[in-house]
């Protein structure tokens, strides 16, 4: 337990972050997913959409350093890949 007052605030800080990040991984998990799915069902149309949805959770995820800036690049870029491919 933190015993100054600077230790105490920053112990809030952490834990809001904390909360702020898993809300933020949570969020980009669930959009990935939703597009997962629409690419499983071999509906392209829909599968674009929901990656249109999802490409801002995944930038935004990088900008607050949820995951890194390659890997949110990455993961579009293969899903998109994934999409494109599709008959």
């Amino acid at each position: 337990m933190a015993n100054h007052k600077s230790a105490e605030k920053r112990a809030r800080q952490t834990e809001r972050r904390t909360a702020e990040n898993n809300a933020r991984r949570s969020r980009l998990r669930s959009s990935t997913k939703k597009v997962e799915e629409a690419i499983k069902s071999g509906d392209k149309k829909a599968a674009a959409e929901a990656l249109k949805a999802a490409q801002p959770d995944i930038q935004r995820g990088a900008t607050a350093r949820v995951i890194a800036k390659n890997a949110a690049a990455r993961r579009v870029s293969r899903l998109n890949a994934r999409i494109k491919a599709m008959a």
